[in-house]
């Protein structure tokens, strides 16, 4: 009896099998993208000869190094916020103290990474494959990762640690797409030829939405617990009402 007392309920206190799994995932899901990135930046740096696909950055360097060097930080930094171990069990303190110096890196990050991609989208000239239909996903993903990482601030100013989680995970969701995309687009274009306007929209729209379900998809599965946890507590309390 007493084992059973003190045994965990079904579906609580589980430790992931591989903590590191979904960081390692997520670093390996942006290392094209920032492996790019940083390609760019010594092409700007290393005075590149202006060509159709360069010469909008050649012309106005700021925005987009800016969106570089911002998507690396937002992309690699972030992807440690997901390991389980950083926010739970012993040393809570400096787990807290992590989690806190990484939120106040990623915050202004985040912000730049999607506030410089909409600047660009709008204002940069639209390169050859580029439309309005990808000019429209842009800004309308760039505005709501905006809009998450505003909500996420608000849920710690309420001190409402998991809706912060829930938004900061959406706009985590949006701000590595371009890996994401990177997956759809190279295999089709190494298939099929360079794609349209079209498919490329198409693609890259994709991607986004496929982020954003996973995102949820996670979102979602840590409730349970939560769930199981208050339903737990419940039970308890009608017991010992009963008793």
């Amino acid at each position: 009896m007493n084992d059973l007392a003190t045994a965990p309920a079904p579906g609580l206190d589980r430790r992931p099998r591989a903590p590191w799994l979904a960081p390692t995932g997520l670093i390996l899901l942006s290392l094209i993208p920032v492996l790019a990135g940083a390609a760019r930046i010594t092409e700007l740096t290393g005075g590149a000869v202006a060509t159709e696909q360069n010469a909008r950055f050649l012309d106005s360097p700021v925005p987009v190094i800016t969106h570089i060097i911002s998507v690396t930080v937002f992309s690699l930094v972030g992807a440690f916020q997901f390991v389980p171990a950083r926010r739970r069990g012993p040393v809570r303190g400096r787990k807290r103290a992590w989690h806190r110096i990484a939120g106040r890196i990623l915050i202004p990050a985040g912000l730049l990474a999607a506030l410089s991609g909409v600047w660009m989208a709008v204002f940069y000239p639209h390169p050859p494959g580029d439309g309005p239909l990808l000019l429209a996903f842009r800004v309308i993903f760039g505005s709501a990762m905006v809009a998450s990482i505003a909500l996420g601030v608000g849920g710690i100013v309420r001190r409402d640690f998991i809706l912060h989680s829930q938004w900061m995970t959406r706009a985590y969701a949006i701000g590595v797409a371009a890996g994401t995309q990177a997956l759809l687009l190279i295999p089709g274009a190494m298939a099929f030829g360079s794609t349209d306007e079209l498919s490329r929209a198409v693609l890259m729209g994709a991607a986004w939405v496929i982020n954003l379900l996973v995102a949820e998809y996670l979102i979602r599965r840590r409730a349970r617990p939560a769930q199981s946890r208050a339903k737990s507590g419940e039970d308890g309390d009608s017991l010992r009402m009963l008793a």
